[in-house]
């Protein structure tokens, strides 16, 4: 029971690492005892945030754009340069785009499904044998994917495509959890409310005014997702196949 939630020895790969939701759950894991590798496009950022968070523990920034099919390939190569066995995978990375129904555009649906979508299923495909290495070594390998309360209950704005990938993120993560929990390999989901971000920045600039439609009271904060993150990730949350923990102080129960 003490070490139900360490993660000491184990290695992860966050996509999207270097912000965000993405940083605090790499904080999390580091102060558990992972070896965290955090990946982005932009250098300059990830390699900030990597020397940052490695006064905690070693967090290797991997630089690649990880969309759709071939991002996936890239960013799983990239890592299996570093490491032949992976214990847990965090698919990230997201996009959201928002327009009127009556302009909303091609290249808002492409972009978003091909990271949020795509991606998740590809790199977990790409990297499974990584998994089944890591899950040799004696204990379940974890898959954690980055959903939405927008993919749970419907929010007022108009983010089509977004709202339609989250939710089908979390159906995608009852559908692979079923087949790779045959390799010792378990997926979940967390569906994340108010967070401070670059893509949530009413939350980040304006948390006060957010929090008041919270039953909470208040945005979440790094504790809040890296505790769920930890419980995912470790012997703690080896019973959990498939399941989406939805992280938000109560708003979507409180949308109705």
């Amino acid at each position: 029971m003490k070490n139900l939630f360490s993660l000491q020895g184990r290695v992860a790969l966050i996509t999207g690492g270097s912000r965000g939701i993405g940083k605090m759950i790499a904080e999390g894991f580091l102060h558990h005892g992972a070896k965290v590798y955090i990946s982005a496009r932009k250098g300059g950022a990830l390699e900030e945030t990597a020397t940052e968070l490695s006064a905690i523990g070693p967090c290797i920034p991997i630089v690649a754009d990880a969309s759709g099919a071939d991002g996936a390939q890239k960013m799983a190569d990239a890592f299996l340069g570093h490491e032949s066995a992976l214990d847990i995978l965090v698919n990230n990375a997201g996009a959201a785009w928002g327009a009127p129904f009556d302009e909303f555009p091609k290249s808002g649906w492409d972009k978003v499904m091909d990271l949020n979508v795509k991606t998740p299923f590809f790199l977990t495909q790409k990297l499974h044998d990584a998994l089944k290495r890591g899950a040799a070594k004696g204990h379940l390998a974890k898959v954690i994917n980055i959903a939405s309360i927008d993919g749970v209950s419907v929010n007022p704005m108009e983010t089509y495509s977004y709202a339609a990938s989250k939710s089908g993120l979390i159906h995608l993560t009852k559908r692979m959890a079923i087949r790779l929990i045959q390799d010792n390999i378990a997926v979940s989901a967390i569906a994340p409310g108010a967070f401070a971000s670059d893509m949530n920045r009413m939350a980040r600039d304006h948390g006060d005014m957010v929090a008041q439609a919270i039953p909470a009271k208040r945005i979440g904060a790094t504790e809040d997702m890296a505790g769920a993150a930890v419980f995912l990730a470790s012997r703690a949350g080896d019973y959990v196949v498939g399941s989406t923990l939805i992280v938000d102080g109560g708003v979507t129960y409180a949308r109705g």
